[in-house]
Order: C-alpha cells, then sequence, then structure tokens
C-alpha cells in the first residue's frame, strides 16, 4: 500500500492505493496552518497500518537538495505561517517509513510522465495555472534541478499593451504569476476566473502570457510535450488560444511538434498530482 500527499497552496490532498496505484480512499482538506493540516494528515494515515511509503507534493518554494541543512522545508513561501517550516521533518518524526519529496509540478510532471500524457514521451514539461503558477520538467526520467528546482512561474514577460494589471506576486510584480494566475483575475476584475464570459478580453491576455512561456521553456528546455493544468486551465477556451499565440511567437524558429500534440492538457486531470505522489512513494522504496 502507498500513500501520497499533494500539498497545495490552497487545499491538501491525501490518498491511499494498492501497489498498481488504484487508489481507495482520498480525503481533501483547506490549506490552513500547518498545524492543524498535520493533525488532518496524521488522522488519514495512521488508520492504515500497512502503507509501505509515502510520497509528497507540496507547494513551494521548496529545498529539495538531500545536503542541505533545510532539505524537507518549505521555504520563501508567500503562504501565511507556512514560511520556513520542515514539512518533511514533522512527517518523519510521525513515520519511520520511505518520504518521497518533490514540488506539487514534479509530482503531476511525474504522473503524466509515468502513467499519462507523456507515457510515449523520453521528456516533458508540466506547468499548473491555479491559485499559483509553476512548472517541472523531466527528462530521460530524471527531474530538471540542480541547486534547487524550477521556478517556472516566476519568469519575466511582456506584458499586453491592453494590460496595466501591476500584477499580484508579492516578490516580482508582474511576472508570469504575478499576472496569469488564478488570483491576478479575481484583483482585476473582482470575481473567479469561471465567472467571466469565454469571450471576455482577459483570456486573449492570459493566453499571451503563458504563450511567451511555452516559447521560452521551449527554447531553453527543448522538451517533448507540455503539459498545462490548473484550475484556470479549466476554461476550455484558453488552449487554443495559447497553442495559436505560441505559433506565431516562436515564428517556425525551431522545430517542434504539431501544437496539437504538444501544448496540451493533462490525461489525468486533476488527478495528475496525486497520482505524481503515488508514483513518488513507490519509487522511494
Amino acid at each position: 500500500m502507498f500513500g501520497a500527499i499533494e500539498a497545495g497552496g490552497t487545499k491538501f490532498v491525501c490518498a491511499v492505493s494498492d501497489e498498481e496505484l488504484k487508489i481507495f480512499e482520498r480525503v481533501s482538506f483547506p490549506t490552513t496552518t500547518p498545524e492543524e493540516v498535520l493533525e488532518k494528515i496524521f488522522e488519514f494515515f495512521d488508520t492504515y497500518n500497512d502503507i509501505k511509503a509515502i510520497g509528497i507534493g507540496s507547494f513551494g518554494p521548496i529545498d529539495i537538495v538531500e545536503k542541505s541543512p533545510t532539505y524537507g522545508y518549505i521555504t520563501t513561501t508567500p503562504k501565511k505561517g507556512w514560511n520556513n517550516f520542515n514539512f518533511l521533518g514533522k512527517m518523519k518524526e510521525h513515520y519511520n517509513i520511505p518520504i518521497g519529496w518533490t514540488t506539487d509540478v514534479n509530482a503531476a510532471c511525474l504522473g503524466e510522465y509515468e502513467v499519462g500524457g507523456a507515457v510515449d514521451n523520453d521528456s516533458c514539461l508540466y506547468l499548473t495555472i491555479g491559485t499559483g503558477i509553476g512548472g517541472g520538467a523531466i527528462f530521460n526520467g530524471n527531474f530538471i534541478g540542480g541547486f534547487g528546482h524550477p521556478e517556472m512561474g516566476h519568469i519575466l514577460i511582456k506584458k499586453h499593451p491592453q494590460d496595466d494589471f501591476e500584477g499580484v506576486c508579492p516578490y516580482h510584480g508582474d511576472c508570469l504569476e504575478g499576472l496569469a494566475s488564478g488570483p491576478s483575475i479575481e484583483k482585476r476584475y473582482g470575481v473567479k476566473a469561471q465567472e467571466l464570459e469565454t469571450d471576455h478580453k482577459i483570456w486573449e491576455i492570459l493566453a499571451s502570457y503563458l504563450a511567451q512561456a511555452c516559447v521560452s521553456y521551449t527554447l531553453i528546455l527543448r522538451p517533448e510535450k507540455i503539459i498545462i493544468g490548473g484550475g484556470v486551465m479549466h476554461q476550455p477556451q484558453i488552449l487554443d488560444l495559447v497553442k495559436e499565440q505560441f505559433t506565431t511567437l516562436l515564428a517556425k524558429y525551431v522545430e517542434v511538434p504539431d501544437a496539437d500534440s504538444y501544448i496540451v492538457t493533462p490525461t489525468l486531470g486533476d488527478n495528475a498530482g496525486i497520482t505524481g505522489g503515488l508514483l513518488l512513494a513507490k519509487n522511494s522504496l
């Protein structure tokens, strides 16, 4: 039996599966304080006596460098109460089993790479557009990372000529996350993304920002597939807009697969992250 935690900035999801990764129980709860969240995590997993390993995909930034004194910490997050929190350490104090540890987007990327839309590829990049924006990439079975994990949501982009919004990122203002995340939409218009019309001008603006990001990732990393998930991508009109603007911006400078197969949404849907967590657990043995 394996356990998994998808630790998001808005909510946590915990699940247990059999060795074939078939999930037979899951719970979710809001991301409140570390103390309250840990209590709910322990309450869920403590009912099972035969969990062999747990995989955690966490919101960040986090420390993934095993030799670092803060390995396993959530570090400089703007999420109140979670800054410099030793998440992995608290889990290891409670459970004497292997625990896999990476970012939430790396976990989702792993899910799509191993059993989802990139199963036939040697490389893929996963980008999530939700409460924040983050990205992870896998090449030949390994996560991209060195001194730390990528922070793909904080790249700088050109502002759309019709967008005078200052951005919501507390560190960079109008970076990709500051301009294209879910909270940026709500801050602009006072309503959540799903409440806006499908032909609202914001979708063209957001597509411009996401297309710019995909061009940058393409030129730097050259993945075989870019998978874009997260709550904002539940708006069905945005994917085609991103692909159209990506094709225009790239201008055939480098060869890429057809846009319809290159920039896609997750095959696993909202299960990509928790599935990746279960794979982390399995791979930690």
